[in-house]
């Protein structure tokens, strides 16, 4: 990345780093301080960009993993995939960019599950599930735009959660995990098309015998 000339391209500049030094001083202005030493950027400049406490911090990590999901896969590369398997490697994509960082994962999650927290932890898992879904293909502007969006969101925190705790080889479970709640999201889309086809899609007996009745000249 070349050098920050804003305040948010400090943040996620120094977000890498910050989340190392995390997982020893907690997301804290130690862990600032010892970000901006290993990146060779300024202290106090550092300290301004997250003067916004462990939130703006944690925020900012979440925003470079994004942005680096987003680099790493772009949509039209994983295009040639079925759209579950895009999911899935956009998920597994994230878990492994920060599996040298579950320590910092660990406090980030007890810190964004702290009540006052909630709207801004809400908002982090929307965009996220955002940035996912968009990567994967989708184009929805209707209600399904959203509940996409919602279900991913939980999906993934729930993801998140068991990863955290995951000693299994290889991440195992978590894979495991991740796997029956996607097969869970294409059932439920599957489902959701079905009930919601639009109503001359639908068969209806009224409907035939009136054309059996008039039919069509």
């Amino acid at each position: 990345m070349a050098e920050p000339t804003s305040l948010d391209e400090l943040r996620l500049k120094l977000a890498p780093a910050l989340a190392d030094a995390a997982a020893f001083d907690g997301w804290s202005e130690a862990a600032v301080r010892d970000a901006a030493a290993a990146a060779g950027i300024d202290s106090d400049a550092a300290a301004f960009a997250f003067s916004g406490g462990a939130m703006t911090m944690i925020e900012a990590w979440i925003r470079s993993v994004d942005a680096a999901m987003a680099a790493a896969l772009p949509a039209e590369q994983i295009a040639k995939l079925k759209i579950r398997e895009r999911i899935r490697t956009l998920v597994q994509f994230r878990l492994d960019a920060i599996a040298s960082q579950k320590e910092a994962l660990r406090r980030a999650l007890s810190i964004m599950a702290m009540p006052q927290n909630a709207p801004r932890t809400l908002a982090l898992g929307w965009a996220s599930a955002d940035a996912m879904w968009r990567l994967a293909g989708d184009t929805a502007t209707d209600y399904n735009h959203y509940t996409k969006r919602l279900t991913l969101g939980s999906i993934y925190a729930a993801t998140l959660a068991v990863y955290v705790n995951d000693t299994s080889e290889g991440h195992a479970e978590t894979k495991a995990f991740l796997d029956r709640r996607i097969e869970g999201i294409m059932t439920f889309e599957k489902a959701k098309a079905r009930l919601f086809k639009p109503r001359d899609e639908h068969f209806s007996p009224a409907r035939l015998l009136g054309r059996l009745r008039y039919p069509a000249r």
